[in-house]
């Protein structure tokens, strides 16, 4: 009986730590001071249903990487504190993650996570962090909704059954830097 009443209390100390790796996009989803973007898997199951050129080898493999996630949630923010807030959170979370890669430049940071997934081409997850972009962008900041905002840190979380190689391919089609990266060597 006492080791189930010590297992219950430890449950219950822990939760609070669980919840918080959990919840950083439930935090901020409503916060005026982010961008919060939320994508759920009846959006993808639309994307993928849509009229594609099924002849078309490129095209069907874009679609089948699409069918293939099933979350996507983003949270863009200038506000330093809503940023160290993400930090920590993204640093609470590379525990349970296998880095992939970093890049650092004039005083920005992106790192690549992932969660391993049924073989080394797929991810269950797949963790993208960028802080400190506003050091390297222009002056003016970006154009968000007619208004001049600036751009501290970035957080994207994808998750599905994610194949590396076809990332690295959209990422690489669509000129993102560092997405070449994303292909895992054999």
């Amino acid at each position: 009986m006492k080791k189930i009443a010590t297992v219950m209390v430890m449950a219950i100390m822990l939760l609070p730590i669980s919840g918080m790796a959990q919840d950083i996009f439930e935090k901020y989803n409503g916060n005026s001071e982010v961008t919060y973007v939320s994508i759920q898997p009846k959006m993808f199951q639309m994307i993928a249903k849509m009229g594609i050129n099924v002849d078309d080898a490129e095209a069907k493999a874009y679609m089948d990487m699409v069918k293939s996630i099933t979350s996507f949630k983003t949270i863009v923010t200038d506000n330093k504190t809503i940023a160290a807030d993400i930090s920590k959170w993204v640093k609470s979370r590379s525990g349970s993650l296998e880095e992939l890669m970093q890049v650092k430049d004039g005083g920005a940071e992106v790192k690549f996570y992932v969660k391993e997934g049924k073989d080394s081409d797929h991810v269950k997850e797949l963790l993208i962090f960028v802080n400190g972009i506003d050091k390297v962008m222009q002056a003016n900041g970006v154009d968000v909704n007619g208004q001049q905002r600036k751009i501290e840190t970035v957080v994207v979380s994808l998750t599905g059954d994610i194949d590396l190689n076809e990332i690295s391919r959209l990422t690489d089609k669509m000129n993102i830097p560092g997405g070449q990266h994303l292909e895992k060597k054999k």
